[in-house]
């Protein structure tokens, strides 16, 4: 491609976004063409910048999430690379991400001179994804249906009607600690540390009944 990466920065905290913007002032071959709090605001410059990449958080406070920010920006006509650049690396969030259309995905642990070639990498439509999330995604391609006893998967059905542990004890004729067990043991399978993660694995990989 002739001329810089035009990248554009999407975070809700204005620190960050500053922080970015100092550092990627010291790269080669990229300029930051804007900045975005929000997703909706993503969007709004997206179309009014016309961006090579746009460097994605995924928590984004209120409003629009970064994956439905993704969603939207690439599907539309001749759509930037979404590179998303997040603390977050949940095999929830990671599957979220790339299904909606991501070109990559970055740790905010990440070296700059890696964040400067995974821009680059985007921009030429290459996936970009930092060391963690490369193991875990092939960790979970080499298996990918995780096995879950009878219980677990009850206890999960119950989780994603929105029941707590103690309604859970009551429904199933068990003790709360017996619940946190399970929940242990199902938060290890799929590879997640909260319960809205946990219901999100289970129903994109058709765990639940």
């Amino acid at each position: 491609m002739s001329g810089p990466v035009r990248l554009l920065l999407c975070d809700d905290h204005a620190v960050v976004r500053a922080g970015l913007r100092a550092l990627v002032a010291s790269a080669e071959g990229i300029e930051v063409v804007g900045e975005a709090g929000s997703g909706e605001e993503a969007l709004v410059m997206t179309a009014r910048l016309r961006p090579d990449v746009v460097l994605m958080d995924l928590q984004l406070g209120d409003g629009m999430d970064g994956v439905a920010a993704i969603r939207e920006l690439t599907a539309g006509q001749s759509p930037p690379r979404v590179l998303v650049l997040t603390m977050f690396d949940t095999d929830a969030d990671i599957t979220r991400a790339v299904e909606a259309g991501a070109t990559g995905y970055l740790l905010k642990a990440e070296r700059p001179e890696e964040l400067f070639a995974a821009v680059h990498s985007a921009a030429r439509g290459r996936t970009a994804l930092s060391a963690p999330v490369a193991d875990r995604l092939l960790a979970r391609m080499r298996s990918p249906h995780p096995v879950l006893s009878a219980r677990e998967r009850e206890i999960l059905g119950q989780l994603a009607r929105g029941l707590g542990n103690r309604e859970i004890a009551r429904a199933l004729f068990i003790s709360e600690a017996t619940v946190k067990t399970h929940l242990g043991r199902i938060y290890g399978k799929l590879g997640v540390e909260t319960r809205a993660g946990a219901v999100a694995v289970a129903k994109e990989r058709r765990l639940l009944g």
